[in-house]
């Protein structure tokens, strides 16, 4: 019973305040937690890099085409990051959010669900790192098959990429075409 009560006044101090104020802190709030998803091109990016430095150790001949792989896979990790980065500049710097009109409580926590979904980039910059770490390594060993380790390493990071742009396409909805606005 005492949780509840708890729910209930805090509620009715967010409600107290201005109802822009309310959905832009809400904004800012959303915009920092998409960022979050930088986590995971960080880490896969640095798996990457590491197995370029190992790949060039195997193979120094090799170093140029290892290299290259390195840096073309690290590149497609970081599309999660730059999908979360967009829509926190919308929500800075765009933000549809301020003039839709419905319960304030509502508006404010799709901004802040618009940026909750987009941590879901981490899995996909942590899996698209580790394809381009190994797609390195095995260029580093095996140059004579680069071409074949690059279009399957290519096909890979495109599907591990799939849960970023559902998060992508979550957050866009709760910013643009937000469907629990109306349900009021």
């Amino acid at each position: 019973m005492e949780n509840t009560n708890f729910i209930m006044q805090f509620l009715e101090w967010l409600m107290s305040f201005d109802r822009r104020a309310l959905i832009l802190a809400a904004s800012a709030l959303g915009a920092g937690l998409a960022m979050i998803a930088g986590i995971g091109p960080g880490v896969g990016q640095g798996y990457a890099a590491g197995k370029g430095a190992e790949a060039v150790s195997y193979n120094p001949k090799s170093g140029r085409q290892a290299t290259m792989i390195m840096l073309l896979g690290a590149a497609v990790a970081e599309t999660s990051g730059i999908l979360s980065l967009v829509i926190a500049l919308i929500m800075l710097f765009a933000n549809p959010l301020v003039n839709i009109q419905g319960a304030a409580i509502i508006v404010a926590a799709s901004a802040i669900g618009a940026g909750l979904s987009m941590i879901a980039g981490i899995g996909p910059g942590i899996g698209q790192g580790y394809a381009a770490g190994k797609g390195t390594e095995m260029v580093g060993k095996r140059p004579k098959h680069q071409s074949a380790v690059v279009r399957t390493m290519f096909l890979g990071q495109a599907v591990a990429q799939t849960t970023g742009i559902y998060a992508m396409i979550i957050a866009l909805i709760l910013m643009f075409a937000n469907p629990l606005v109306g349900l009021l």
